[in-house]
């Protein structure tokens, strides 16, 4: 089985599979935002809180295998990686960010100030992106603890998760090219 190649595409077919590479990331996405922001992240003493988050980073992981999988079986593994990694990544960020919402309205002293929904946000991705502008910090220990999960996180989807998907498209690449015909 010859590997696809988005070069024997036609323009009209390239152009689609442009298309849902994109907006099938920009749904779930937009999705996952509508979840963060309707989420009652003012109940910080709410029992299930931490579970959730808890839960919550194990669906990612379980997404990323699965993405992986599908990456693995793709007829373009490339575009099914990046539909991976637009997915999981916004995913991570916004359980950091739902942490820190819960932490905030717990104890409004956990950072430099009180943070809301789109603050959390905001500061999930300074740390994500390692840019740390100092406007908004973490100054109590359990705030300080989630914050390092969080960086250590960062660098497993950086590192592991980068790597593990840029393989599976190695290896869909190869498995397409040198698999049984069809």
């Amino acid at each position: 089985m010859e590997e696809a190649s988005l070069a024997t595409l036609g323009p009209a077919a390239r152009r689609a599979l442009y298309l849902r590479a994109l907006v099938r990331p920009l749904l779930t996405v937009t999705a996952l935002l509508w979840i963060y922001y309707l989420i009652p992240w003012d109940r910080p003493h709410d029992p299930l809180a931490i579970p959730a988050i808890v839960g919550g980073l194990l669906a990612v992981v379980g997404l990323a295998v699965l993405q992986i999988r599908a990456i693995l079986r793709a007829r373009y593994p490339a575009v099914q990686a990046i539909e991976a990694l637009a997915v999981a990544v916004p995913m991570f960020l916004l359980l950091f960010a739902g942490a820190y919402c819960l932490l905030s309205y717990a104890s409004p002293a956990a950072f430099t100030e009180p943070m809301d929904r789109t603050d959390a946000i905001y500061f999930t991705v300074t740390v994500f992106a390692t840019v740390g502008f100092g406007d908004i910090a973490p100054v109590t220990t359990s705030a300080r603890v989630v914050v390092t999960l969080q960086m250590l996180g960062d660098l497993v989807v950086l590192g592991v998760l980068l790597q593990a998907i840029v393989g599976a498209v190695k290896l869909g690449r190869a498995r397409r090219r040198d698999g049984p015909a069809e």
